[in-house]
């Protein structure tokens, strides 16, 4: 599965409503509403969350994974050490990035891609995925 910055990860592309996502993958596992009253996709087997955002028609904004399949820049990315992903990301660019630690896990924030890649104990263990904002500071869908 290959993370597609600003656009989503594998058939996934942001901008995509429940239904054509549900093309793809069929019915989630599981959904809920979270404190936006967004709808929230989630599917255990293929370890993603997506977030279908409410104020936006209920178009796919967000993708939470720890999927052990997941590729950024040909390379699997859940597992391995953040130095090495660090270094990865430094070869494709992008070396501008904010830190945040919570109870010890720490989370590096690429805005301009709006890439989380959070790590706890040294690995990788999640990639966050949301869609990025075009000049008009509106969503730049991409279906």
């Amino acid at each position: 599965m290959k993370v597609k910055l600003k656009f989503g990860i594998g058939q996934l592309l942001f901008g995509m409503k429940q239904k054509e996502v549900e093309e793809i993958y069929g019915k989630p596992s599981k959904q809920y509403e979270d404190e936006e009253d967004n709808v929230v996709y989630v599917y255990n087997d293929h370890k993603m969350r997506l977030t279908f955002y409410e104020e936006e028609e209920l178009r796919l904004g967000y993708i939470t994974s720890s999927n052990d399949q997941l590729e950024l820049f040909d390379s699997k990315v859940i597992g391995k050490s953040w130095d090495e992903i660090q270094n990865l990301l430094v070869q494709n660019k992008l070396s501008n990035f904010e830190t945040e630690i919570v109870d010890g896990t720490e989370n590096y924030f690429f805005e301009d891609n709006w890439l989380f890649v959070n790590v706890d104990y040294g690995l990788v263990f999640k990639i966050e995925l949301g869609a990025v904002f075009n000049n008009q500071d509106e969503f730049d869908w991409k279906f």
